[in-house]
């Protein structure tokens, strides 16, 4: 194996090295001694060559790099998380329950059509309770059961169907108020739990986890667009008013399982608090969200495809006018197709609204109406929104 080695270069990396620590060199033992010069020569060379290369693409002591380059640095940064879970301590999945579960309660109603149940969040300790507004919507009779099964009767104190969101109250004190947290500082892919009583009673206090799945979804729900929190935690018919919370053991979201899509698997949707926050002030304070324009019509949307059956213009066909409010003062009628607000063009109810809000209630506005084969403008002052609408 070693026949070919060159023994008078051995001879003079001996010279070199200084020996092999005074072993014999001779027979076997010198072939073994050999290999081993050769090892450490190549093991020389190769630090050589690095502290060449270094060298010339100007690496410094300080570990920067000339030329602009900079050599990635490991840093003691924690990884991206929402302000919420680093302004608190994080917990673990099973102290995130055990903090939150007793905040959470079940809503039983009774209504014309039946009996229907959902969840809620107690938002103060002497009673105030938090729930979606389409789970409490004309119930004539309602419960609380809280975590340890005690019941109370609740009152409404207020609904507000725009944002489906609605507060109750019950004859308590002590409650154990939910830990409210920040929705604007959550981030996409963040772990979160759906605490609540989906499908009732019978599965009551039950956990979901999951993550952030976006952030801001806009959704229409019957001419109204919000903007949702969309998660991959299982939210059920029960689940609606139940909380979202981050790992913090906060709350950070109202869950709407109307708003869950049940043709697919991982699509469920929550209220952001930030958003849910000044409504449920308001609904506590006032009965119903202060400051809200409101033009006092109902309608319908005229689609592309009746337009043509019916020779009507694209826009909101008036089914209803509140003699009471600005458009019925300025005569809007029903039966009259509302085309444009301050000749911005809407083709939904959901486009009139959105234009609507952009003004404040007293401030008036003009509507493109179409009535009797005729175009007209009519000047409307927008008044507040007193109910739920």
């Amino acid at each position: 194996m070693y026949d070919d080695y060159d023994y008078e270069r051995d001879e003079r990396m001996n010279s070199i090295y200084g020996g092999y620590g005074g072993r014999s060199r001779s027979g076997k033992g010198k072939k073994i001694l050999r290999v081993l010069g050769l090892l450490v020569l190549m093991a020389l060379v190769s630090v050589a060559s690095c502290a060449a290369y270094l060298a010339a693409i100007g690496y410094s002591p300080d570990k920067s790099l000339a030329k602009g380059y900079k050599v990635p640095q490991v840093t003691a940064e924690a990884p991206v998380t929402s302000v919420a879970n680093a302004n608190a301590e994080e917990l673990t999945t099973p102290q995130v329950i055990q903090t939150v579960l007793p905040s959470v309660v079940g809503v039983n109603v009774s209504t014309m059509m039946g009996e229907g149940s959902g969840s809620g969040i107690i938002f103060s300790s002497d009673g105030y309770i938090v729930t979606n507004q389409h789970v409490i919507d004309g119930a004539m009779a309602i419960k609380v059961k809280l975590s340890d099964a005690t019941e109370y009767d609740a009152t409404v104190v207020g609904q507000d169907a725009r944002t489906d969101l609605a507060v109750i109250k019950i004859d308590a004190k002590d409650l154990p108020a939910a830990t409210i947290g920040d929705s604007d500082q959550l981030v996409q892919g963040e772990s979160v739990l759906v605490i609540g009583n989906p499908l009732g009673e019978t599965l009551s206090g039950s956990t979901t986890q999951g993550i952030i799945s976006a952030l801001g979804r806009e959704i229409e729900i019957e001419g109204k667009i919000m903007h949702y929190i969309q998660t991959d935690a299982a939210i059920n018919p029960g689940n609606s008013g139940g909380a979202l919370v981050n790992q913090a053991g906060q709350v950070v979201g109202v869950t709407s399982a109307k708003i869950s899509d049940t043709s697919a698997e991982g699509l469920g949707f929550a209220i952001p608090i930030n958003e849910a926050i000044p409504v449920i002030e308001d609904l506590i304070n006032n009965g119903y969200v202060t400051g809200r324009p409101m033009i006092g019509i109902s309608g319908e949307n005229v689609s592309q495809q009746v337009s043509m059956i019916y020779g009507l213009p694209v826009g909101i066909f008036v089914r209803y006018v509140d003699p009471q409010s600005g458009a019925g003062k300025a005569g809007i009628q029903q039966g009259d197709v509302i085309t444009a607000l301050n000749d911005t063009e809407v083709a939904t109810l959901a486009e009139l609204n959105n234009v609507r809000d952009q003004y404040k209630a007293g401030e008036t506005v003009s509507l493109t109406v179409y009535r009797n084969g005729q175009e007209m403008k009519i000047d409307v002052q927008l008044s507040e929104a007193t109910a739920s609408n």
